[in-house]
């Protein structure tokens, strides 16, 4: 590093201003009104005392809908008493909230699911341009098209593995490890000389896979690397691209059965408290998977978070928006939706507490957990104007699924024997679709 990361970090704060736990089931609470929705539109103008009615707000926090959530309710109630806040809260939420955006029943308020940004104005509520608000807030194009924002950052998070400090000195791991090889080499030293599962992928829970999509900014050890130019690159699943190496070291846990015996019946609830207890090692999780696993252990400060292992110099950690909030298009209750879109990202803790993350309002201090990390902060590059969408185009035409889990279950699969591929076979499948699908779209 150039300077200190002190200097650094304050440098961020200068020019920037300065990802989701699920749990269990599907839960709907339904305290009043009429589905979420109220019959009437409230007036332009509307003011604390009189604005009104009932809105549902879907979100993703199966953990805390009965905490934290409700008390972010009765604070939004003592400023709006006579808005009904209704929550529903979902385990696979992209694909439930996706499935329901074939109707026009997806609630008032919801956290943005992975849409095509040009398809933004048809579900979303447009809530300014990010020439006005990018003043104001960071990470405000994440849920932008062609100027327009449809969404605003909840929490800026960051990438990495969470881990059990006691477990990793149980197993004589002294310092964390920095590189593929040396994480494979701690990895095997818990199975050696621990009870606990060295690794543990939350294969049956499948969106804790694509975790590992969000490491491959540190893998390049590049901020500009994944939206600016990955595009313009082919062959980036070949043997030594960021991406071929983020995956390798899925593979290679799980081919060196450093992983559950079983990855078909993993429990992700369950594994907070195994993880909190010393019977896991690792798992690769972001930032804000720390605060969920403190409360699970019997000593929150056994819970350790170290940066993706890589060969990349130095060590970057990208901080990216995690899931924005938006408005449905189709409420009826368009200004009591947006009161709470602005009191939920100014007036609670979700960012920090909930999260364990960055504010996406800007001014913000940083989190000590990232000063703790002595890496290089900095924020992802964002697309250039006129490119946005483009992957998402590439990913849709070749059936990757970047941010979907089913190319990395098939990298578990073929590690344990399931399937009859290699992680090379898989590759050379995935580089065939992004180049057939790249020179389509670019053409």
């Amino acid at each position: 590093m150039k300077k200190s990361l002190l200097l650094f970090l304050a440098s961020i704060l200068l020019v920037l201003g300065l990802v989701v736990g699920c749990g269990n089931g599907e839960e709907e609470e339904q305290m009043t009104g009429n589905n979420g929705t109220s019959d009437e539109q409230p007036d332009e103008g509307e003011t604390e005392d009189s604005l009104s009615g009932s809105i549902t707000v879907l979100h993703h926090r199966t953990d805390i809908n009965d905490t934290l959530f409700r008390d972010y309710r009765d604070a939004f109630n003592e400023k709006y008493p006579d808005v009904t806040v209704n929550f529903e809260v979902m385990t696979d939420y992209d694909g439930q909230v996706r499935t329901r955006m074939s109707t026009e029943d997806y609630g008032d308020v919801l956290m943005l699911p992975e849409v095509d940004a040009q398809e933004f104005e048809l579900f979303f509520e447009p809530l300014g341009t990010v020439e006005e608000m990018e003043d104001e807030y960071l990470e405000i194009t994440t849920s932008s098209y062609e100027g327009t924002v449809y969404g605003i950052p909840t929490a800026l998070g960051f990438p990495g593995i969470v881990y059990n400090k006691r477990v990793f000195e149980d197993a004589g791991v002294t310092g964390l490890p920095g590189t593929h090889d040396e994480f494979i080499e701690a990895m095997q030293a818990i199975a050696d000389n621990t009870d606990a599962i060295p690794y543990y992928t939350n294969f049956a829970a499948g969106w804790t896979m694509t975790q590992f999509e969000s490491n491959v900014t540190v893998v390049a050890g590049d901020f500009e690397y994944y939206d600016v130019n990955r595009l313009h690159t082919e062959d980036i699943f070949a043997p030594g691209m960021p991406h071929y190496d983020t995956y390798r070291l899925l593979y290679d846990v799980a081919a060196n059965d450093l992983i559950e015996a079983d990855p078909y019946t993993t429990d992700w609830e369950l594994s907070k408290t195994m993880m909190g207890n010393g019977e896991i090692g690792a798992m690769v999780l972001g930032n804000w998977a720390v605060p969920q696993m403190m409360e699970a252990a019997e000593n929150p400060d056994d819970i350790g978070f170290m940066p993706y292992p890589t060969d990349a110099d130095p060590t970057i950690i990208p901080i990216e928006s995690d899931f924005t909030i938006g408005i449905n298009r189709h409420s009826n209750n368009k200004e009591a939706a947006r009161a709470w879109v602005d009191f939920f990202v100014h007036e609670t803790d979700y960012a920090t507490e909930a999260m364990g993350g960055v504010s996406p309002v800007r001014g913000e201090a940083l989190p000590s957990l990232l000063e703790d990390l002595g890496v290089e902060v900095g924020n992802v590059v964002p697309t250039p104007v006129g490119e946005e969408g483009l992957i998402g185009d590439i990913d849709n035409l070749a059936e990757i699924g970047f941010w979907e889990p089913d190319f990395k279950l098939r990298i578990v699969e073929a590690a344990i024997g399931n399937r009859d591929e290699s992680f090379d076979d898989i590759m050379n499948d995935l580089n065939e679709r992004w180049n057939t699908a790249r020179e389509t779209v670019l053409d």
